[in-house]
């Protein structure tokens, strides 16, 4: 008999939260055949990543997932064999009582957030809290083996690397967004938070010898590129030029096209979750604008995971991704460390593939968390 799998998702980071949940349930319905239903208090940013979501409607399939409006007022629903709670939201107290009231509790993890911490292998797998007997237990993705690992289709990887030997499949995907990359230019993309430190950037970009095409989807960032080139309002299908710099904005894109866009460019700047996962995924140059938490503690985060990602560069190379990353994320000497990261460019792009290739090793997600299951059933 098949496992029944509730996700509830509350949306508080802009299409973070509900990217992994919607991945996660797509996957364990496609490759693993669970049942699930994934709960979503926000239907309008979910339907920005899966458009044919109707906002309208408390309940409807998708790609085989039960989706359901979290409402409000909670209706009685029976709990099921497992429930997660992503990022630590707070299940609904009835919901919770349901639990409570099965002849058998159901697994109940809290799926964290990504992070390579050390404490991080630590907590893994650890019993939490408890409710009426119902124990919650720790559950965090990771890079390194003994925590859950990070989301990957089975098939995601063998999808890329054919997709980026097709060139023809990659400009006729370009031309669907709006428009072919410039003749020999560095093809970008650029998704992150409002940044202070994105005006060095874009001049050291318009001032390179060799031009650069930047693809912008819709977002936060469009407002310092708007003031950067000193015009009206941007919107997808602007473009602009300023000296080796064209700037082309995109319309939002569902998550299958978010992926490709990823993959044709030569490099990638992301941000929060989800989109910091694809793009390693992508085997490409990537620059990561993490979330900005109170007293700066997101920058351990930040340090933790550079210590990882960039272990295996020569001492230069690696000192020039650290300033680049920590330029970008505390705004301010973007124009030099792009400089000097350029100068480390061919392994940089090396390392990137391999990151990608080595972390594809590891047990996925989506399996880490079936087998969780397995064992403690």
């Amino acid at each position: 008999m098949k496992a029944s799998w509730d996700i509830f998702c509350s949306v508080v980071d802009n299409y973070g939260d509900i990217g992994v949940t919607w991945r996660l349930a797509r996957q364990l319905v496609a490759e693993h055949e669970c049942e699930v239903r994934l709960w979503v208090d926000d239907l309008r940013a979910f339907e920005k990543i899966c458009p044919q979501i109707d906002i309208r409607r408390e309940c409807q399939q998708q790609a085989g997932v039960e989706v359901r409006q979290w409402p409000e007022h909670w209706l009685p629903v029976a709990a099921a064999d497992v429930v997660i709670a992503a990022f630590a939201c707070q299940l609904p107290h009835a919901y919770m009582e349901a639990m409570a009231e099965r002849e058998r509790p159901p697994l109940w993890l809290n799926l964290d957030y990504l992070s390579a911490e050390d404490w991080i292998g630590g907590c893994h797998g650890l019993p939490s809290v408890k409710f009426h007997g119902v124990q919650k237990y720790f559950f965090f993705p990771g890079f390194v083996p003994g925590t859950g690992g990070l989301l990957r289709e089975s098939d995601l990887l063998r999808r890329r690397q054919a997709f980026q030997g097709d060139r023809q499949a990659q400009l006729e995907f370009l031309q669907g967004l709006g428009g072919a990359p410039v003749a020999d230019a560095r093809l970008m993309s650029l998704f992150a938070y409002e940044n202070a430190g994105l005006d060095g950037w874009l001049d050291a970009l318009a001032d390179d010898v060799r031009p650069t095409h930047l693809l912008v989807p819709e977002g936060r960032i469009l407002g310092d590129v708007q003031r950067w080139l000193d015009v009206a309002p941007l919107g997808a299908g602007d473009l602009a030029v300023r000296r080796s710099l064209t700037i082309q904005v995109l319309p939002f894109v569902p998550q299958e096209d978010y992926d490709r866009l990823l993959w044709c460019c030569d490099f990638n700047a992301v941000r929060g979750e989800d989109s910091f996962v694809r793009a390693q995924w992508a085997g490409r140059p990537m620059l990561w604008h993490i979330y900005r938490q109170d007293e700066d503690i997101h920058l351990d985060k930040l340090e933790a995971f550079l210590a990882l990602y960039t272990r295996s560069l020569s001492p230069e190379a690696r000192a020039a991704v650290l300033a680049l990353w920590q330029a970008w994320n505390t705004e301010s000497g973007m124009a030099q460390a792009w400089k000097n990261a350029l100068q480390h460019w061919p392994q940089i792009t090396a390392h990137a593939e391999q990151w990608c290739l080595e972390q594809g090793s590891q047990t996925d997600l989506a399996a880490a968390l079936v087998q969780f299951y397995l064992n403690w059933i």
